[in-house]
């Protein structure tokens, strides 16, 4: 059974967070804990977040064993981009793209 966790526009770019989920894929979920509580990223402390939501949507809501879980998929995907102007000589615009994204964790019992 797979259980998942989401969490959506977050503030840090796409490109960076799959560097940290890429780290954690296919690990059961104490070790995939104890890589993001050591990896020195602004996004695995978001990562860690959803990674404890769905581990206790996985115990709480389907009584799943808790040593039994493992990561099973991760998916980022690009959310929308926030819009900035700076402005340049002769009149002329930069825009400066602030990109967000969304997080999706899938775990599932150890087979």
């Amino acid at each position: 059974m797979e259980v998942y966790a989401k969490l959506k526009y977050i503030r840090s770019s796409p490109v960076k967070v799959r560097l940290v989920t890429n780290l954690i894929k296919n690990k059961k979920v104490d070790i995939a804990l104890n890589i993001l509580n050591f990896t020195r990223k602004k996004a695995s402390f978001i990562v860690k977040k959803v990674l404890n939501s769905a581990i206790y949507n996985a115990i709480n809501n389907f009584k799943l064993d808790y040593n039994s879980l493992i990561v099973s998929k991760i998916y980022v995907d690009n959310a929308s981009l926030i819009k900035r102007i700076s402005p340049r000589a002769k009149g002329r615009v930069n825009y400066i793209l602030k990109r967000t994204s969304h997080i999706t964790i899938y775990v599932s019992n150890y087979k």
